[in-house]
C-alpha cells in the first residue's frame, strides 16, 4: 500500500494578556484558544497547578483525550469490519505527568479504560482482543514516547 500524508492545522491564540503582558509571571492569564480551519474554538488554558483555568481544557488533558478519542475510533471500525455491533462506548482515562526539578515535565503512561456494550454474547472474546489491535492500530499512542495500555471492559446489553 502506497504511503499517504495527511496534514493538520491547528491556531493556537493566546487570549490571556491582562494588560501588562508578561511582565511578570503572575500579570498574565494561561488562557488560550485552540481552533482549525471552519471548527469552533476550544477554550483551553494550563493545568491550575500552573496557574491555569480550572474550567478549561489544558495541554495535558487534550493529550489524554487524543489517545483516548483514537483507541476509540480504531476500536469502532474494527468491531464494525468484524461484525460485532457496539452499542454503546465510553472510556475513562487517565494519564501521568512527573515534573523534573527543572520545572520540566514529562508523560509517564496513559491508562484507557474503555467500556463497550456489544449485543451479542458469543462475541465478548472477540471484543475484548480488538482492543489490543486498536492500540496497534492508533496513530495517537504510535506517536507517544511512553507507555499507553488498556483495560477493556466488555458488556452485552
Amino acid at each position: 500500500m502506497a504511503e499517504a500524508t495527511h496534514r493538520y492545522e491547528i491556531e493556537v491564540r493566546w487570549t490571556g494578556n491582562l494588560g501588562p503582558g508578561t511582565s511578570n509571571y503572575r500579570a498574565y492569564s494561561r488562557n488560550h484558544e485552540v481552533s482549525a480551519p471552519g471548527k469552533a474554538a476550544i477554550a483551553c488554558s494550563s493545568d491550575p497547578a500552573f496557574r491555569g483555568d480550572a474550567a478549561r481544557y489544558n495541554p495535558e488533558e487534550l493529550l489524554v483525550a487524543s489517545l483516548s478519542g483514537c483507541h476509540m475510533l480504531w476500536a469502532l471500525h474494527l468491531c464494525a469490519e468484524a461484525g460485532i455491533l457496539v452499542t454503546a462506548y465510553s472510556d475513562r482515562a487517565t494519564g501521568t505527568m512527573v515534573l523534573e526539578p527543572d520545572g520540566s515535565g514529562r508523560f509517564a503512561e496513559v491508562t484507557l479504560n474503555p467500556r463497550m456494550t456489544i449485543t451479542d454474547a458469543g462475541r465478548v472474546a472477540d471484543a475484548i482482543a480488538i482492543h489490543d489491535q486498536a492500540h496497534r492500530m492508533c496513530f495517537i499512542s504510535n506517536s507517544v514516547n511512553f507507555p499507553v495500555s488498556h483495560r477493556p471492559e466488555v458488556t452485552v446489553g
